[in-house]
């Protein structure tokens, strides 16, 4: 089960967090942040993606104000960070998460 949480924006659209498993198996964790029209649309983004073990349970870590930033910002709408909780760190495509998996 994955931390994370959602919140639905003023237009309608939502934008889910989620702390999920770095593909590769090195037990790390990152932050993938999905900004989609509901909830059901960003975990299915993620499941096409390849990362099929995506649920949300609950609402326990929303996204912050400059994660909601981040993503909205993004021309793909699909972003994450490997330090869940350092600010410092830059936000990466999706693409450069997925590729060393892809690669193997």
């Amino acid at each position: 089960m994955s931390q994370g949480g959602f919140i639905k924006l003023p237009g309608g659209s939502v934008v889910v967090a989620l702390a999920l498993p770095r593909p590769g198996g090195d037990g790390r964790r990152v932050r993938v942040l999905v900004h989609a029209a509901n909830r059901q649309r960003a975990l299915t983004r993620l499941r096409n993606l390849g990362l099929r073990a995506v649920y949300l349970r609950g609402n326990m870590r929303p996204p912050t104000p400059d994660e909601v930033t981040a993503v909205l910002h993004h021309p793909d709408g699909v972003v994450w960070r490997q330090t869940l909780d350092d600010d410092t760190e830059s936000w990466h495509p999706i693409r450069a998460l997925l590729r060393p998996a892809q690669a193997a």
